[in-house]
């Protein structure tokens, strides 16, 4: 992944609005600015333990836009798009979330960042680590 802001990879999020405050993991994949993966997002109604979604959008240079459309768990089936910016550094993008004129909020997702020599060290200690 030579373009940092590949949103490749796995996200931790917030979304926030009048209704719902919740968070989030997405697992995204980008090829070539096209945008699919998932999300699974914890039930604050308990109805499911956990709600799922689809993924499918773009992005283009600092530009993010998709489309989280719920798999009908939890009552839930309905699209939310999503529209924002990714950092220049490739660990956050924030922006805002719209259902329909009525409902929107904002959102903000995060993902770690390693360098090569500290997934380097990580494994070492790893490997020293003694056995139990």
């Amino acid at each position: 992944m030579s373009d940092k802001r590949d949103l490749t990879g796995v996200w931790y999020g917030r979304y926030t609005g009048d209704y719902e405050d919740n968070g989030f993991i997405a697992l995204l994949n980008e090829q070539g600015g096209a945008v699919d993966g998932s999300v699974s997002e914890r039930d604050p109604n308990g109805i499911v333990d956990i709600r799922r979604a689809s993924v499918s959008g773009t992005r283009d240079g600092t530009a993010v836009r998709f489309v989280k459309q719920y798999d009908g768990s939890g009552g839930f089936d309905h699209a939310v798009f999503y529209s924002g910016m990714i950092d220049g550094d490739g660990t956050e993008v924030s922006g805002r979330w719209q259902i329909d004129r009525y409902n929107s909020g904002g959102f903000v997702m995060t993902r770690e960042s390693f360098t090569a020599d500290e997934l380097a060290e990580e494994r070492e200690a790893e490997l020293d680590a003694p056995v139990r």
